[in-house]
């Protein structure tokens, strides 16, 4: 005889079949129907194999290869330390009825059966919280969860990107010693301000992200740190400088690749936080890349 495991969270198809099952565990009873034992979460399916036998199992699960080791508080680390699941537990009330896949084997007062909330954070993708059913031996431990990873998850959602250059345009042409006004426009992205949240537990952490400064590198050498967005150039201005953020070239892109400086923008986004009765402060940095024409005035005599 097999025994599997089917986790109501993640298996859909089964929902008509073991519909009945799910009433009973409501109305505070669970039964066997056809080879379908139901707790609150799972349920457990005897399906009889010619040539073959064992004994049923206790209701847990083993650890996938490659997974975590979960700690008495819940939590689960990577392999470099770094968090990857939280979990908190709340003791169900009231406690599943004897027999229930619930108690994973063990019977009422042989520890407890426990509401567990995970919050995950997977690569690249939103915070994901996971409800289940859960025994444990003791209560659990007050489980501590460090603020500055929530923030540097908040962070991660804010989707923070390099600097939107308005100008130079790299459609246009410059000229050798005009003065070259610079500046950015200004989004929640690519300038701030910008926030988001993180949560893990009763603990949520906030975070605001601004770019404090955008060091231009212009390709013929020169370096130009700006501390704002720059000031966007009007016709009045004439042949003035820019008052902010500019750059003069003295020598044409004639004979760089293609003719043309490789330009970077890099912004630094400064990220203060504050949760949990801490606050701080975090740093990232993100660039753009293109490139510019600078030619010279031809005087025709």
């Amino acid at each position: 005889m097999l025994t599997f495991h089917v986790a109501l969270a993640t298996v859909t198809v089964l929902g008509a079949t073991l519909a009945g099952s799910f009433d009973n565990y409501a109305a505070g009873t669970a039964k066997d129907h056809g080879g379908v034992t139901c707790g609150r979460w799972n349920c457990e399916v005897e399906v009889d194999t010619p040539g073959q036998s064992g004994d049923k199992g206790n209701g847990r699960s083993s650890t996938e290869e490659g997974s975590s080791p979960q700690g008495d508080d819940g939590t689960y680390e990577n392999a470099d330390g770094t968090l990857d699941k939280v979990c908190t537990y709340k003791l169900a009330d009231p406690q599943p009825p004897v027999g229930s896949l619930d108690w994973e084997g063990h019977q009422p007062g042989d520890g407890a059966v426990y509401e567990r909330s995970c919050t995950v954070a997977p690569d690249g993708h939103e915070d994901l919280t996971v409800v289940d059913m859960a025994w444990l031996a003791n209560p659990p431990r007050q489980q501590t969860v460090d603020p500055a990873v929530l923030a540097q998850r908040a962070v991660d959602s804010m989707t923070l990107r390099g600097p939107d250059i308005a100008s130079p345009s790299a459609a246009g042409r410059y000229t050798v010693g005009v003065p070259m006004w610079m500046w950015v426009n200004e989004s929640a992205t690519t300038y701030g301000p910008n926030s988001a949240s993180a949560s893990a537990g009763s603990l949520t952490v906030t975070a605001t992200a601004q770019v404090t400064k955008i060091v231009w590198r212009m390709g013929d050498g020169a370096t130009v740190t700006c501390n704002g967005p720059g000031t966007r150039y009007q016709s009045a201005q004439g042949m003035s400088p820019s008052p902010t953020c500019g750059h003069s070239y003295d020598k044409t892109s004639a004979h760089s690749h293609d003719g043309r400086y490789p330009l970077t923008a890099t912004s630094t986004w400064t990220i203060d936080w504050q949760g949990g009765g801490a606050t701080g402060q975090l740093t990232e940095i993100r660039q753009t890349t293109m490139t510019v024409a600078i030619g010279e005035l031809q005087v025709v005599r």
